[in-house]
C-alpha cells in the first residue's frame, strides 16, 4: 500500500479543481478521512483474519461499492456550495482512489475492487509503487525506498496536476 500521507493527495488535488467561491471545507475533510479509512482493515491482522480473506487487509474496505456507499451517505447531507452530485463524486473518487493506488504497488495480495460481486483481488498491469511495510515495520530502512517511490509516482504527478489546475483558471474571477 502507499502510505496514508500519499492517499490524502487525491482529495487535496481534487479540491484544487473547485471554483474559488466560498464552500464548506467539510467535504474536503471527509475526503481526506475516507481516503485513508480503508487501511483500518490492517487491524484484521491482530484479530487473526487471514490477509486473503474478503474481511482482511485490502479486502471489502477497498472496494468500489464501499466507496460508492460512503459517497451516497454523505451526498444526503447539505454542504454549503456543493451540490449532492459534487459531494458524491468528490467522496467517491477520494475513497475509491485508495484501492486503485494500492493496486499499483509491487507487493501484497491484490485489491478486492469488485467485492462483493467478485472475491478476486486485482493488481494494475503497471505496478511501479513500492509497497509500504505495515505498522511498526514502516519505520525501517525500507521506508525511505517506499517514500521515494511514492514521491516519484504519486507526489510528482499530484504537484504537476495541482499546478495545471491552478493555471487553468482556478482563483480567477469569471
Amino acid at each position: 500500500m502507499p502510505t496514508i500521507f500519499t492517499h490524502t493527495l487525491v482529495p487535496i488535488v481534487l479540491n484544487q479543481a473547485r471554483k474559488p467561491e466560498p464552500r464548506s471545507r467539510w467535504v474536503l475533510v471527509w475526503g481526506l478521512f475516507l481516503s485513508i479509512l480503508p487501511d483500518l482493515d490492517s487491524l484484521s491482522f491482530a484479530m487473526g483474519i487471514a490477509y486473503g480473506s474478503q474481511w482482511g487487509h485490502r479486502g471489502f474496505s477497498h472496494s468500489l461499492l464501499v466507496a460508492a456507499g460512503f459517497a451516497g451517505i454523505l451526498a444526503c447531507f447539505r454542504f454549503h456550495g456543493w451540490s449532492r452530485v459534487q459531494v458524491w463524486a468528490f467522496i467517491f473518487i477520494s475513497m475509491a482512489s485508495h484501492g486503485l493506488l494500492d493496486s499499483l504497488t509491487d507487493g501484497g495480495k491484490g485489491v478486492a475492487l469488485l467485492w462483493p460481486w467478485r472475491h478476486a483481488r486485482y493488481f494494475a498491469p503497471f505496478r511501479p509503487i513500492a509497497v509500504s511495510p505495515i505498522g511498526a515495520h514502516f519505520f525501517s530502512a525500507r521506508a525511505f525506498e517506499v517514500l521515494l517511490s511514492e514521491l516519484l509516482w504519486i507526489g510528482l504527478p499530484a504537484v504537476v496536476l495541482t499546478i495545471a489546475l491552478r493555471q487553468s483558471g482556478r482563483g480567477k474571477n469569471h
